[in-house]
Protein backbone atom coordinates (compact mmCIF):
# COMPACT_ATOMS: atom_id res chain seq x y z
CA UNK A 1 0.00 0.00 0.00
CA UNK A 2 1.56 3.27 -1.03
CA UNK A 3 1.85 6.65 0.88
CA UNK A 4 -1.36 7.93 0.35
CA UNK A 5 -3.03 5.14 0.47
CA UNK A 6 -2.25 4.42 4.22
CA UNK A 7 -3.07 8.68 4.35
CA UNK A 8 -6.59 7.33 3.50
CA UNK A 9 -6.61 4.61 5.65
CA UNK A 10 -5.32 6.90 8.65
CA UNK A 11 -8.56 8.89 8.02
CA UNK A 12 -10.79 5.94 7.61
CA UNK A 13 -9.70 4.76 11.08
CA UNK A 14 -10.67 7.64 12.66
CA UNK A 15 -13.57 8.05 11.19
CA UNK A 16 -14.38 4.26 12.12
CA UNK A 17 -13.28 5.29 15.70
CA UNK A 18 -16.38 7.24 16.08
CA UNK A 19 -19.09 5.17 14.44
CA UNK A 20 -17.98 2.70 17.00
CA UNK A 21 -18.57 5.36 19.88
CA UNK A 22 -15.29 6.37 20.67
CA UNK A 23 -14.80 10.46 21.67
CA UNK A 24 -11.24 10.93 19.66
CA UNK A 25 -8.22 8.47 17.82
CA UNK A 26 -5.30 10.43 17.01
CA UNK A 27 -1.85 7.79 15.73
CA UNK A 28 1.63 8.50 16.94
CA UNK A 29 5.00 6.89 16.76
CA UNK A 30 6.77 4.65 19.00
CA UNK A 31 9.49 7.15 20.57
CA UNK A 32 8.79 7.73 23.99
CA UNK A 33 12.23 8.80 25.46
CA UNK A 34 10.97 11.54 27.37
CA UNK A 35 8.75 9.96 29.41
CA UNK A 36 11.39 6.95 29.78
CA UNK A 37 13.66 8.97 31.68
CA UNK A 38 10.78 10.10 33.91
CA UNK A 39 9.16 6.69 34.87
CA UNK A 40 12.64 5.32 35.26
CA UNK A 41 13.22 8.42 37.86
CA UNK A 42 10.10 7.96 39.28
CA UNK A 43 10.57 4.21 39.94
CA UNK A 44 13.71 4.79 41.49
CA UNK A 45 11.90 6.88 44.11
CA UNK A 46 9.85 4.23 44.94
CA UNK A 47 7.14 6.06 44.33
CA UNK A 48 5.11 2.95 42.43
CA UNK A 49 4.60 1.44 45.96
CA UNK A 50 3.51 -1.82 46.21
CA UNK A 51 3.11 -2.37 42.21
CA UNK A 52 6.48 -4.14 41.62
CA UNK A 53 5.50 -5.03 38.30
CA UNK A 54 5.68 -1.68 37.52
CA UNK A 55 9.84 -1.78 37.77
CA UNK A 56 9.60 -6.10 36.87
CA UNK A 57 8.25 -5.05 32.76
CA UNK A 58 11.38 -2.43 32.86
CA UNK A 59 11.84 -0.78 29.37
CA UNK A 60 8.96 -2.81 27.93
CA UNK A 61 6.62 0.02 29.01
CA UNK A 62 8.36 3.26 27.46
CA UNK A 63 9.58 0.85 24.14
CA UNK A 64 6.39 -0.39 22.49
CA UNK A 65 8.03 -3.05 20.01
CA UNK A 66 9.68 -4.50 22.99
CA UNK A 67 6.34 -5.43 24.13
CA UNK A 68 4.82 -6.58 20.90
CA UNK A 69 7.71 -7.04 18.37
CA UNK A 70 7.14 -4.95 14.91
CA UNK A 71 5.50 -2.47 16.51
CA UNK A 72 5.65 1.04 14.40
CA UNK A 73 2.80 3.15 14.86
CA UNK A 74 0.40 3.40 18.00
CA UNK A 75 -3.36 4.34 17.63
CA UNK A 76 -4.57 5.71 20.37
CA UNK A 77 -8.02 6.13 21.06
CA UNK A 78 -10.74 8.14 24.09
CA UNK A 79 -13.92 6.91 25.55
CA UNK A 80 -15.24 9.63 28.10
CA UNK A 81 -17.16 8.06 31.34
CA UNK A 82 -18.68 10.50 33.14
CA UNK A 83 -22.14 8.54 33.48
CA UNK A 84 -25.22 11.50 33.21
CA UNK A 85 -27.41 9.24 36.00
CA UNK A 86 -24.95 9.48 38.77
CA UNK A 87 -25.28 12.25 42.02
CA UNK A 88 -23.21 14.86 42.19
CA UNK A 89 -19.41 14.13 42.87
CA UNK A 90 -19.03 17.01 45.38
CA UNK A 91 -22.23 17.19 47.04
CA UNK A 92 -21.40 13.61 47.86
CA UNK A 93 -18.40 13.76 49.32
CA UNK A 94 -19.62 16.17 52.14
CA UNK A 95 -22.69 13.04 52.58
CA UNK A 96 -20.06 11.49 55.34
CA UNK A 97 -22.54 8.45 55.73
CA UNK A 98 -22.34 7.70 52.08
CA UNK A 99 -20.14 5.99 49.94
CA UNK A 100 -17.99 7.40 47.19
CA UNK A 101 -16.97 5.37 44.41
CA UNK A 102 -14.63 6.91 42.02
CA UNK A 103 -16.58 7.72 38.72
CA UNK A 104 -14.91 5.46 36.38
CA UNK A 105 -16.08 2.15 38.53
CA UNK A 106 -20.00 3.64 38.72
CA UNK A 107 -21.19 0.86 35.79
CA UNK A 108 -19.67 -1.98 33.78
CA UNK A 109 -16.02 -2.33 33.98
CA UNK A 110 -13.92 -0.65 30.94
CA UNK A 111 -11.28 -3.47 29.99
CA UNK A 112 -14.49 -5.10 28.51
CA UNK A 113 -16.13 -2.10 27.12
CA UNK A 114 -13.14 -0.28 25.47
CA UNK A 115 -11.25 -3.62 24.78
CA UNK A 116 -14.28 -4.50 22.46
CA UNK A 117 -14.56 -1.57 20.43
CA UNK A 118 -10.93 -1.37 20.02
CA UNK A 119 -11.18 -5.19 18.24
CA UNK A 120 -14.02 -3.71 15.95
CA UNK A 121 -11.94 -1.16 15.07
CA UNK A 122 -9.02 -4.26 14.61
CA UNK A 123 -11.62 -5.59 12.34
CA UNK A 124 -12.34 -3.06 10.27
CA UNK A 125 -8.96 -1.99 9.80
CA UNK A 126 -8.26 -6.23 8.66
CA UNK A 127 -11.16 -5.88 6.44
CA UNK A 128 -9.86 -2.32 4.24
CA UNK A 129 -5.96 -4.12 4.51
CA UNK A 130 -6.04 -7.65 4.68
CA UNK A 131 -3.79 -9.39 7.87
CA UNK A 132 -1.45 -6.84 9.46
CA UNK A 133 -0.04 -7.06 13.01
CA UNK A 134 -1.27 -5.47 15.71
CA UNK A 135 -2.63 -5.90 19.78
CA UNK A 136 -5.23 -4.21 21.45
CA UNK A 137 -4.42 -2.79 25.14
CA UNK A 138 -7.07 -1.01 28.04
CA UNK A 139 -4.83 -0.20 30.87
CA UNK A 140 -3.65 -4.72 30.54
CA UNK A 141 0.15 -4.49 29.92
CA UNK A 142 3.07 -2.22 30.42
CA UNK A 143 1.87 0.71 28.01
CA UNK A 144 2.56 4.53 28.53
CA UNK A 145 -1.02 5.06 27.58
CA UNK A 146 -1.10 8.84 29.17
CA UNK A 147 1.97 9.52 27.32
CA UNK A 148 1.07 7.82 23.96
CA UNK A 149 -1.77 9.60 24.42
CA UNK A 150 0.45 13.36 24.59
CA UNK A 151 2.09 12.35 21.83
CA UNK A 152 -0.39 11.48 19.51
CA UNK A 153 -2.47 14.96 20.63
CA UNK A 154 -5.20 13.96 22.74
CA UNK A 155 -4.29 15.88 25.53
CA UNK A 156 -2.19 16.94 27.85
CA UNK A 157 -0.55 15.46 31.04
CA UNK A 158 -1.74 17.51 33.84
CA UNK A 159 -0.16 18.71 37.39
CA UNK A 160 -2.20 15.55 38.84
CA UNK A 161 -0.48 13.25 35.95
CA UNK A 162 -4.22 12.63 34.76
CA UNK A 163 -4.37 13.25 30.48
CA UNK A 164 -6.20 16.79 30.26
CA UNK A 165 -8.26 17.36 26.97
CA UNK A 166 -9.16 21.50 26.54
CA UNK A 167 -12.81 20.41 25.58
CA UNK A 168 -13.33 17.28 27.20
CA UNK A 169 -11.54 17.83 31.20
CA UNK A 170 -9.87 14.25 32.38
CA UNK A 171 -12.84 11.52 32.81
CA UNK A 172 -12.20 9.79 30.48
CA UNK A 173 -10.58 6.12 29.17
CA UNK A 174 -7.60 5.42 26.92
CA UNK A 175 -6.67 2.63 24.36
CA UNK A 176 -4.45 1.95 22.34
CA UNK A 177 -3.96 -0.35 18.81
CA UNK A 178 0.15 -1.41 18.66
CA UNK A 179 -0.01 -1.81 14.93
CA UNK A 180 2.69 -2.36 12.10
CA UNK A 181 1.06 -0.29 9.62
CA UNK A 182 3.51 2.68 8.10
CA UNK A 183 0.76 5.27 9.29
CA UNK A 184 0.94 8.80 9.10
CA UNK A 185 1.30 10.48 12.50
CA UNK A 186 -0.92 13.16 14.11
CA UNK A 187 0.95 16.06 15.58
CA UNK A 188 1.86 15.95 19.46
CA UNK A 189 1.07 18.23 22.12
CA UNK A 190 3.80 20.57 22.57
CA UNK A 191 2.21 22.64 25.62
CA UNK A 192 0.22 22.07 28.21
CA UNK A 193 -2.42 24.73 29.21
CA UNK A 194 -2.05 24.26 33.45
CA UNK A 195 -0.37 27.38 33.76
CA UNK A 196 0.48 28.71 37.42
CA UNK A 197 -2.99 26.81 38.66
CA UNK A 198 -2.15 24.35 41.09
CA UNK A 199 -5.95 23.01 42.25
CA UNK A 200 -4.91 19.96 42.35
CA UNK A 201 -2.23 19.64 44.29
CA UNK A 202 -4.19 21.82 46.71
CA UNK A 203 -7.63 19.85 47.09
CA UNK A 204 -5.23 16.11 47.28
CA UNK A 205 -6.72 14.52 50.58
CA UNK A 206 -3.19 12.73 51.38
CA UNK A 207 -0.85 15.45 49.19
CA UNK A 208 0.15 12.76 46.70
CA UNK A 209 1.12 15.14 44.30
CA UNK A 210 4.46 15.84 46.01
CA UNK A 211 5.37 18.31 42.93
CA UNK A 212 3.81 19.44 39.68
CA UNK A 213 3.46 16.27 37.27
CA UNK A 214 4.53 13.86 40.18
CA UNK A 215 2.65 11.94 42.12
CA UNK A 216 3.66 9.52 44.64
CA UNK A 217 1.11 6.85 44.58
CA UNK A 218 1.83 5.49 48.37
CA UNK A 219 -0.35 8.28 49.14
CA UNK A 220 -2.55 8.04 46.55
CA UNK A 221 -6.43 7.21 47.92
CA UNK A 222 -6.40 5.20 44.61
CA UNK A 223 -3.60 3.10 45.36
CA UNK A 224 -4.74 3.31 48.79
CA UNK A 225 -7.97 1.70 48.65
CA UNK A 226 -7.48 -0.46 45.09
CA UNK A 227 -3.88 -1.58 44.79
CA UNK A 228 -2.82 -1.75 48.36
CA UNK A 229 -3.14 -5.32 49.85
CA UNK A 230 -2.24 -4.82 53.31
CA UNK A 231 -3.23 -2.25 56.15
CA UNK A 232 -3.92 0.94 54.81
CA UNK A 233 -1.06 2.88 57.21
CA UNK A 234 -3.19 4.90 59.71
CA UNK A 235 -2.04 8.32 58.79
CA UNK A 236 -4.10 8.79 56.23
CA UNK A 237 -7.01 6.93 57.19
CA UNK A 238 -8.98 9.95 58.09
CA UNK A 239 -7.78 11.78 54.91
CA UNK A 240 -9.31 9.17 53.13
CA UNK A 241 -13.25 10.04 54.08
CA UNK A 242 -15.85 8.15 52.57
CA UNK A 243 -14.08 7.30 49.41
CA UNK A 244 -14.29 3.52 49.64
CA UNK A 245 -13.05 2.68 45.93
CA UNK A 246 -11.03 5.34 44.21
CA UNK A 247 -10.44 9.35 44.11
CA UNK A 248 -11.70 11.95 42.17
CA UNK A 249 -10.56 14.71 43.86
CA UNK A 250 -7.50 16.28 41.74
CA UNK A 251 -9.87 15.54 38.65
CA UNK A 252 -13.19 16.98 40.03
CA UNK A 253 -11.93 20.68 41.08
CA UNK A 254 -9.31 20.63 38.04
CA UNK A 255 -11.12 23.95 35.99
CA UNK A 256 -11.18 22.05 32.57
CA UNK A 257 -13.25 19.95 33.81
CA UNK A 258 -16.09 21.90 33.57
CA UNK A 259 -16.32 20.71 29.89
CA UNK A 260 -16.64 17.60 30.96
CA UNK A 261 -19.82 15.90 28.91
CA UNK A 262 -21.41 13.03 30.33
CA UNK A 263 -20.90 10.16 28.46
CA UNK A 264 -23.61 8.38 25.92
CA UNK A 265 -21.76 5.18 26.97
CA UNK A 266 -25.02 3.12 28.62
CA UNK A 267 -22.45 0.51 30.06
CA UNK A 268 -21.05 2.84 32.20
CA UNK A 269 -24.68 3.87 33.79
CA UNK A 270 -24.73 3.78 37.42
CA UNK A 271 -25.17 -0.09 38.76
CA UNK A 272 -25.83 -1.26 42.35
CA UNK A 273 -26.85 2.55 43.17
CA UNK A 274 -23.26 2.90 43.77
CA UNK A 275 -23.84 6.71 43.61
CA UNK A 276 -24.81 7.02 46.35
CA UNK A 277 -25.03 3.67 48.68
CA UNK A 278 -25.19 4.08 52.76
CA UNK A 279 -22.03 2.53 54.03
CA UNK A 280 -23.73 0.32 56.68
CA UNK A 281 -25.49 -1.43 53.50
CA UNK A 282 -22.39 -1.88 51.36
CA UNK A 283 -20.37 -3.40 54.86
CA UNK A 284 -22.92 -5.76 55.08
CA UNK A 285 -22.85 -7.15 51.96
CA UNK A 286 -21.22 -11.02 52.05
CA UNK A 287 -18.93 -12.04 50.21
CA UNK A 288 -21.15 -14.11 48.20
CA UNK A 289 -23.27 -10.72 47.43
CA UNK A 290 -20.08 -9.00 46.61
CA UNK A 291 -18.96 -11.03 44.00
CA UNK A 292 -23.15 -11.44 42.18
CA UNK A 293 -23.73 -7.54 43.18
CA UNK A 294 -20.01 -6.59 41.46
CA UNK A 295 -20.48 -9.06 38.55
CA UNK A 296 -19.04 -7.55 35.69
CA UNK A 297 -17.63 -4.44 37.69
CA UNK A 298 -13.92 -3.38 37.96
CA UNK A 299 -14.44 -3.18 42.21
CA UNK A 300 -14.80 -7.09 42.03
CA UNK A 301 -10.89 -7.49 42.03
CA UNK A 302 -9.95 -5.95 45.03
CA UNK A 303 -12.04 -8.73 46.83
CA UNK A 304 -14.48 -8.72 49.21
CA UNK A 305 -11.89 -8.59 52.18
CA UNK A 306 -10.36 -5.35 50.68
CA UNK A 307 -13.73 -3.78 50.17
CA UNK A 308 -14.94 -4.55 53.84
CA UNK A 309 -11.07 -2.89 54.69
CA UNK A 310 -12.19 0.24 52.70
CA UNK A 311 -16.15 0.64 54.42
CA UNK A 312 -14.31 -0.24 57.38
CA UNK A 313 -12.44 3.36 57.50
CA UNK A 314 -15.13 4.96 55.97
CA UNK A 315 -17.33 4.12 58.46
CA UNK A 316 -14.45 5.35 61.28
CA UNK A 317 -14.84 8.85 59.71
CA UNK A 318 -18.38 9.05 60.19
CA UNK A 319 -18.83 12.30 62.14
CA UNK A 320 -21.81 15.23 62.79
CA UNK A 321 -24.64 12.63 62.67
CA UNK A 322 -25.59 11.43 66.17
CA UNK A 323 -27.90 8.53 64.48
CA UNK A 324 -25.13 8.07 61.76
CA UNK A 325 -22.39 7.54 64.29
CA UNK A 326 -24.63 5.04 66.38
CA UNK A 327 -25.67 3.15 62.89
CA UNK A 328 -21.88 2.97 61.99
CA UNK A 329 -20.74 1.65 65.64
CA UNK A 330 -23.31 -1.07 65.24
CA UNK A 331 -22.50 -2.19 61.46
CA UNK A 332 -18.49 -2.64 63.10
CA UNK A 333 -19.11 -4.34 65.97
CA UNK A 334 -21.05 -6.89 63.73
CA UNK A 335 -17.61 -7.50 62.25
CA UNK A 336 -15.45 -7.09 64.82
CA UNK A 337 -14.53 -11.06 64.87
CA UNK A 338 -13.90 -11.31 61.11
CA UNK A 339 -12.02 -14.31 60.05
CA UNK A 340 -9.59 -11.81 58.38
CA UNK A 341 -6.85 -10.02 60.72
CA UNK A 342 -7.02 -7.16 57.87
CA UNK A 343 -10.54 -6.56 58.36
CA UNK A 344 -10.73 -6.54 62.34
CA UNK A 345 -7.98 -4.37 63.11
CA UNK A 346 -9.28 -1.48 60.34
CA UNK A 347 -12.75 -2.16 62.25
CA UNK A 348 -10.83 -1.65 65.60
CA UNK A 349 -9.47 1.19 64.40
CA UNK A 350 -12.61 2.59 63.33
CA UNK A 351 -14.39 1.93 66.51
CA UNK A 352 -12.05 3.85 68.43
CA UNK A 353 -12.80 6.83 65.97
CA UNK A 354 -15.77 6.77 66.51
CA UNK A 355 -15.91 6.62 70.58
CA UNK A 356 -13.29 9.16 70.53
CA UNK A 357 -15.74 11.60 68.14
CA UNK A 358 -18.85 10.40 70.63
CA UNK A 359 -16.11 11.47 73.81
CA UNK A 360 -15.65 14.94 72.69
CA UNK A 361 -19.09 16.06 71.51
CA UNK A 362 -20.10 18.99 72.91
Amino acid sequence: MASPEFARLANDIKRWAQDLGLADCAITDTDLGVHETRLLAWLDDGFHGEMEWMERHGTKRSRPAELRPGTYRIVSVRLDYFPANARDAKTLLDHASLAYVSRYALGRDYHKVLRKRLQQLADRMTDAVGPFGYRAFVDSAPVLEKAIAEKAGLGWIGKHSNLINEEAGSFFFLGELYTDLPLPTDPPRTSTHCGSCTRCIEVCPTQAIVAPYRVDARRCISYLTIELHGDIPVEFRRAIGNRIYGCDDCQLYCPFDKFTESTRERDFDVRQALDAAPLVTLFAWSAEEFEQRLAGSAIRRIGHERWLRNIAVALGNTKDNPGAVKEAAVALNARRDHHSGIVRRHVAWALAELTDRESTRP
